[in-house]
């Protein structure tokens, strides 16, 4: 009665306006969950459909063919293989060969001392498990021993001679999904790297965006969450590094992509730039929050500095995606350091001085993510800096007019 009294009053209803913005919150994080999905599934689509080639033809060989009357392990070995991390299907293989053997060998022997039974199956394990690890074996090669010795235990009273058929079964699920990923259903390696660089940069450059408009109006909470948006940033990163192995491995088992190994060489040596460039921009946004609240001054070039780096991380994305030579991403990142040079003599701060200390940095790792050489990035980046390598707290000379900053030919 009160709220409708206050309502007829003509008196602001607040919980309105909390539930309002609540609800709009919350079909943004949908819009964003759905989002996410989606990508998941392209993402996942062609492994989907490998891993069903994979299993089918690994049934028919199994059952058709070697005459198996209960075709199982082949499909599920198959599919093993395929469900490994992308960029070691190939070891996974060769584990799982391993795994079985050890497992049958432990298997046998027990059963062959002790029977079969509920104690002897969870003995069996137990030095499956402890003999794996004890030889340095991997998880993948404790986990499939583990495995195929239940298998033999359980079903051995009930399957005859099953300890053959298990190792064919599993050279042979490994070696069709083998071939199934390098020779009949081999995945383009561009286009998966192109489909997992996507989000790890897009996340980048809109984050360095939030941060430039942060400290153009001097919005603290704004460049906050850019930070925090961008230390949670480990699934873009081990997507990427996960997709690059990957591709280096299709371009290695498939003849079909041998051509694509220089470009894929070039995508492999970009990773770590990337993900230096990221940690650098956390550095250079975590700085951005301390000058807001040390109330410090920002020159205008500095916010557009940050947001040169943000168009170049972009402008680093669709030159790689079309396959060519990432001069425009250069330019603008030689742009961002030529107008973080104007920043830096008009004046700043302690924290802003850090700032633009990164942004010379972050700019000279998406250099050499496009290709240019170390050394030779750093002196692209002292040229457009210009010629403003004093101190701060060291005023020009009356009659001394800056240089401009200027960036070298690109190309």
């Amino acid at each position: 009665m009160v709220r409708r009294t206050a309502l007829r009053e003509g008196l602001v209803d607040i919980d309105g306006a909390r539930i309002a913005e609540a609800t709009e919150k919350l079909r943004d994080r949908g819009r964003a969950t759905l989002h996410d999905r989606l990508h998941r599934v392209r993402m996942a689509g062609g492994l989907a459909v490998q891993a069903g080639l994979a299993a089918g033809l690994a049934y028919v060989i199994s059952h058709k063919v070697l005459g198996n009357p209960q075709p199982v392990f082949a499909p599920i070995s198959a599919v093993g293989t395929l469900a490994a991390s992308v960029g070691q299907r190939f070891r996974r293989t060769v584990e799982l060969i391993v795994g079985v053997g050890i497992g049958v060998a432990i298997g046998d022997f027990l059963i062959y001392l002790l029977g079969t039974g509920a104690w002897q199956l969870g003995l069996v394990v137990t030095v499956a498990i402890l003999f794996t690890i004890f030889a340095g074996a991997s998880v993948a090669i404790v986990i499939q021993a583990a495995a195929t010795a239940v298998l033999i235990v359980t079903l051995s009273p009930s399957t005859q001679d099953l300890e053959i058929p298990r190792f064919v079964d599993a050279f042979l699920g490994g070696g069709v999904a083998l071939l199934v990923t390098a020779v009949l259903l081999p995945l383009n390696p561009l286009r998966v790297i192109n489909r997992a660089a996507r989000p790890a940069l897009d996340l980048l450059a809109a984050q360095l965006d939030l941060t430039a408009d942060g400290l153009r109006s001097r919005n603290r909470a704004s460049i906050q969450r850019a930070l925090d948006r961008l230390r949670d940033n480990k699934e873009e990163l081990a997507t990427l590094a996960e997709a690059i192995e990957g591709a280096k491995e299709t371009a290695t088992l498939s003849p079909a992509r041998w051509h694509r190994r220089g470009e894929l060489t070039h995508y492999a040596e970009a990773a770590d730039p990337i993900d230096r460039a990221m940690r650098n921009s956390g550095t250079l946004i975590r700085r951005s929050v301390t000058l807001i609240e040390d109330e410090e001054p920002v020159p205008d070039p500095m916010p557009d500095a940050i947001g040169h780096l943000a168009e170049s991380v972009r402008l680093l994305k669709q030159e790689f995606a079309a396959g060519e030579a990432p001069e425009k991403a250069r330019e603008r990142s030689l742009r961002a350091v030529s107008e973080a040079g104007r920043a830096y003599g008009a004046g700043v701060g302690f924290s802003g001085s850090v700032v633009i200390a990164q942004v010379r940095t972050t700019a000279s790792d998406l250099l050499v993510a496009s290709g240019i050489e170390q050394e030779e990035a750093n002196r692209w980046i002292r040229t457009a800096f210009g010629e403003q390598e004093r101190p701060v707290s060291e005023p020009a000379e009356p009659d001394e007019a800056p240089k401009p900053p200027t960036a070298p030919p690109v190309g």
